[in-house]
């Protein structure tokens, strides 16, 4: 006798997994309107060019700036 029983819940969950993870990369601010031809918007904090154009509104990071940032957002308690 098999008492082996599946949940169809576990099913479901498994489907909305998959669905979760086939899902592509966001888009990030710049890529919008395609490939930045032209100038770049400065870091805020060391004034570095970012991967944004100048255009853009708020806050700019750089990549290292922008990634220093989530670790201190992320460890703060």
């Amino acid at each position: 006798m098999d008492t082996t029983h599946e949940d169809p819940a576990d099913r479901n969950e498994t489907r909305a997994d998959a669905a979760y993870c086939a899902s592509g990369p966001t888009a990030s601010p710049a890529e919008p309107g395609g490939p930045v031809d032209g100038p770049f918007a400065e870091c805020v904090l060391c004034r570095a060019p970012t991967e944004y154009p100048e255009s853009t509104r708020g806050i700019t990071l750089c990549p290292v700036c922008e990634w220093q940032e989530a670790q201190r957002t992320a460890c703060s308690g």
